[in-house]
Parts: C-alpha cells; sequence; structure tokens
C-alpha cells in the first residue's frame, strides 16, 4: 500500500489550514495572505494591445442596444447599426449566407439529412458532402493539424488556376480564420526585442496589436491619400532607413491588398517593385489578401495576387499569402476558417510552422469545410451553379453601388472628402474638424475623430471607428465604417443629418 512521505504530507497539512463556511462545522481561519490578481501581476504586453474595431464605440454600441429593449429607453433612434466591422451576416446586414456553402455544411453536420430530405438538397451538393465525408468522416473529430489534406489540395488547385503557377499544398496552412494565421507567422518571426515589420498608415489593428501582444516594433510607412491610398515605395524606404537609425531590424513588410480600411488596390508595377525591395532588404512578404474577391470596379481595377507575380519574377523573398471565408462573398465570418500559404520557405521552417500549430491540434472543421466551398463553388453545368451564380453577383452588384453613392454622398459634405474604394467592404473618409471642435474633444480627453464617431453613435445609433484606431498623419482625423448596411439612402441621409448638425455646433475647420 501507497504511504505518502513527509514531502508529501507537508503541503496537504498546509491546505488544511484553509477556513471552509459550513452551518454543521467549524474551521480554523486561514492563515495565507493570498496577493490579489491585479494588471501588474500579468505580462505587460497585454496591456499594451489595443484593437478599435472592437473597442471603446463598440462596447459603447452594446450598452445602447440593450437600452433601446427598455420600453422608454429615450434614445433619439430605433437600431443600432454596427458599421464598425465588416460582419456582412450580422443581424441588420442584409447579406445572405451562400445557399451552396449552408447546405454543404448541413449535410457534414448532420448527414442523416440527406436520407431524410432527399429532395431539399441539389445532387452536387450530396455528392460533395460524400466526398468530404470520405475523407474527413465526422466533423466532430480533430483534423490533420495542418487542416484536411484533401482541402489542402483544392485550396493548392485553386491557387494554381488564379495564378497560373504551382502551390504545395504542403506548405499551406488551414486557419481558423486570417487572423489566427497573421498572429502566428508575426511570432514567429520576432527573433529579438528589435524585431520589426514594416506595417501601411492606415492599417488594420490586428498587426499592431498581434506586435503588441509579441512584442515585436510596428514600423509604419504611410498611404498616400491623395493619390487614391496609393502604395509608395519610396515612403517605404524611407520607413526602413528611419528604422534602421534607431536600432529596429526590419523582418517583415505587411501590404493588405485590397486594403483595410482604405480599399485601395495595388497594381502589378507596383507590387513587382514592393517584391524587388523585399529582396533588397531580406524581408518577408506578409500579403494579406482576404478581400481579393471584394472589388467594385473588376474590369478596369483587377486584382493580381503577390503568388503570381513572385513566381512571375522567380523571385526568392519569403512570401505568406492569407485568405479567408469570413469576406468576399461567403461573408462566413462566425465559421472561423482560412488559410495561408508559404512560397520559398524552406521544409525545415514549414516543418517549424507545423510543430508550432500542432500545439492547437487543429483548426475548426466548420470552418476548413467552409474554405472548401469558398474555393471550390460550383461549375457551370452543376445543379447547384445558378442559384450560386445568382446570389453572388447581387452581392457584387449590391456593394458596388453602396460604396459608389456613399462615397458620392459623403463627398459633397462640407468638410469631407472620401476615395470611392475599388474593392473592400469599407469607405475611410477624412473628415476637418474646426478649432472649437477639437477644443470640445480635448475638454471631453477624447481624440477629435473619436469624440465625432462617439456623437455620430448617441445621435444616430451608427457606430464607426475612428480613424485614430487605424493610424493616421498628425493633425487629420479620419472614419471608418463598412459599405454593408442596407437602406443606403436611410443611412448615408442619418450622416448626413449629423454632420450638418456638427458642422452648425462646431463651425466649419
Amino acid at each position: 500500500m501507497f504511504s505518502p512521505g513527509p514531502a508529501f504530507v507537508r503541503p496537504f497539512a498546509l491546505r488544511t489550514s484553509v477556513s471552509i463556511k459550513c452551518p454543521t462545522a467549524s474551521f480554523r481561519t486561514p492563515t495565507f495572505h493570498m496577493r490579489p490578481l491585479t494588471i501588474d501581476t500579468l505580462n505587460p504586453a497585454f496591456d499594451k494591445v489595443q484593437y478599435a474595431v472592437r473597442g471603446e464605440l463598440a462596447i459603447k454600441a452594446e450598452v445602447l442596444r440593450d437600452k433601446l429593449k427598455e420600453p422608454n429607453h429615450g434614445l433619439p433612434f430605433d437600431k443600432v447599426i454596427s458599421s464598425n466591422i465588416g460582419n456582412p451576416q450580422q443581424k441588420g446586414l442584409d447579406q445572405p449566407p451562400i445557399t451552396f456553402t449552408r447546405q454543404v455544411a448541413a449535410l457534414m453536420e448532420w448527414p442523416e439529412l440527406a436520407k431524410l430530405a432527399p429532395h431539399a438538397f441539389p445532387k452536387d451538393v450530396i455528392e460533395r458532402a460524400n466526398e468530404l465525408t470520405a475523407e474527413i468522416g465526422s466533423i466532430g473529430a480533430y483534423s490533420h493539424s495542418q487542416g484536411v489534406p484533401f482541402i489542402r489540395k483544392n485550396v493548392a488547385k485553386f491557387i494554381e488556376e488564379r495564378d497560373g503557377y504551382p502551390s504545395n499544398p504542403n506548405h499551406i496552412f488551414l486557419t481558423g480564420g486570417a487572423s489566427a494565421g497573421v498572429s502566428l507567422m508575426i511570432n514567429m518571426l520576432i527573433s529579438s526585442p528589435k524585431a520589426g515589420f514594416l506595417i501601411p498608415i492606415p492599417q488594420y489593428p490586428l498587426y499592431t496589436a498581434s506586435l503588441a501582444q509579441h512584442q515585436g516594433r510596428p514600423i509604419p510607412y504611410y498611404l498616400d491619400e491623395y493619390s487614391d491610398w496609393s502604395t509608395s515605395v519610396e515612403s517605404i524606404e524611407a520607413a526602413i532607413e528611419k528604422a534602421h537609425s534607431e536600432g529596429v531590424e526590419p523582418k517583415g513588410l505587411v501590404i493588405i491588398n485590397p486594403g483595410n480600411p482604405t480599399g485601395a488596390l495595388l497594381d502589378e508595377t507596383t507590387q513587382e517593385q514592393l517584391v524587388q525591395l523585399c529582396e533588397k532588404h531580406s524581408l518577408v512578404l506578409m500579403a494579406d489578401e482576404v478581400y481579393q474577391n471584394n472589388l467594385h470596379k473588376a474590369k478596369t481595377h483587377p486584382f493580381t495576387s503577390f503568388k503570381k507575380v513572385v513566381s512571375k519574377l522567380q523571385s526568392p523573398i519569403p512570401l505568406v499569402s492569407f485568405h479567408s471565408i469570413s469576406k468576399g462573398v461567403s461573408g462566413e465570418c462566425g465559421r472561423r476558417g482560412g488559410y495561408f500559404e508559404c512560397t520559398n520557405f524552406s521544409e525545415e521552417v514549414v516543418a517549424l510552422i507545423y510543430k508550432m500549430v500542432s500545439v492547437g491540434l487543429c483548426p475548426p472543421l466548420a470552418g476548413q469545410i467552409g474554405v472548401d466551398s469558398m474555393v471550390r463553388p460550383p461549375k457551370p453545368g452543376q445543379e447547384s451553379y445558378e442559384l450560386w451564380k445568382k446570389e453572388t453577383d447581387t452581392i457584387h452588384v449590391a456593394l458596388a453601388l453602396r460604396t459608389h453613392t456613399m462615397a458620392e454622398r459623403l463627398n459633397a459634405l462640407p468638410g469631407v472628402s472620401c476615395v470611392d474604394s475599388p474593392g473592400a467592404l469599407y469607405l475611410y473618409p477624412q473628415i476637418k474638424l474646426s478649432k472649437k471642435a477639437q477644443e470640445a474633444a480635448e475638454a471631453a480627453g477624447k481624440v477629435p475623430d473619436a469624440f465625432y464617431a462617439l456623437a455620430l453613435l448617441d445621435q444616430t445609433g451608427i457606430c464607426v471607428v475612428p480613424g485614430s484606431g487605424f493610424g493616421q498623419k498628425e493633425g487629420e482625423w479620419h472614419y471608418r465604417l463598412t459599405c454593408l448596411c442596407p437602406g443606403v439612402d436611410e443611412y448615408v441621409g442619418k450622416l448626413e443629418k449629423f454632420h450638418f448638425e456638427w458642422v452648425t455646433k462646431y463651425g466649419e475647420a
């Protein structure tokens, strides 16, 4: 029989001194003084993380949404419009899910549905679900840590058909949304406290948040608003020189194409120059291409992937390309599906990435199936194709029309200028704010564009993100809003009414 020795007895005896309240027993008063958990006792990097998209305004919007449920809420609006985040299927927005995607997902969740309601599903949907089930089995089980091999092969085929160059499925990692892949790669590339990443300003705050969390250094380079938010190689070169002078080692270049929050789309000549710049400075190119299917002027402004450019130039630069089911026409944000492809990465480095993703066991199976539906949509002649084509075309037309209409009307407002975005889901108007408005913001302890955005939320229920959350030049102010909201006339009408009242109160800049 096992008998614990002194080393085991001592901690057990100490634990018996903890007091437990019980109506039928009496115990000794605790003899320990436990130190409380405070911010000071946590990882200091966490306190530096900022994520404006879900920040102060989003939190307040949820408070107001709850208040609207009260019978006499006293608010000057009857609904909160969440224009702060690209969340196409969110309640209040009208982008429906793609039927094909949901039908395949339904059969993967419960295969018996095909027998119980055989006439509810097109033949190609049943065939797709059977094919995936044969490869995956139950989606309640873990998959390969890198993602289902069959789905990775389908992603590789999608990339090859898009670009005309081969893709290695063993260098593709399926992820829980593109964000998970971005965070992983940034963490991996931070080799010292001096490691930095070139990030566009304005930028999606995932990048500064990930750098803060993993204790990397942001190296900002500025996009040119007066040239449709174009990317300047000279601006990046200047940022690299400044980083070196400050003892920061640039490790990677982040490009968001189409842009977030700007919607700007790179031309192929600029992309080639950026690849050559990465060669010159030995940088890893991180290409965030999650909006590649959100094109409002596809005939005149086509999307070209960096994988295609790197392959065409036969460049040796390490490239990581990210994609997601959250955007495009699928809008399946909550399924958490995405992937990244590594180009010009050694097998040794790929093995290291695999080791790190294995810690998380596997990406969500529902997201992986969503990725498969995105890269393998119905083909002409298949039963689901006509409906799929109608649904996707409708989404593209609606988003393009809303984007153009909103930009046109915002540009007509005093002190507002807005680039008519050729891609993504957003507009990023600049607002001129008077000295009186700036002084009022300072008195309230707010950044001027956040002060404007909070007032907009209080008076209209429209939640946007101030430009200070994305980065901007000193003395400039912006806000980002989505173009996903239905009822453009009502939606923009509220923005117009608020802005005119603001100008009346604070004057023009």
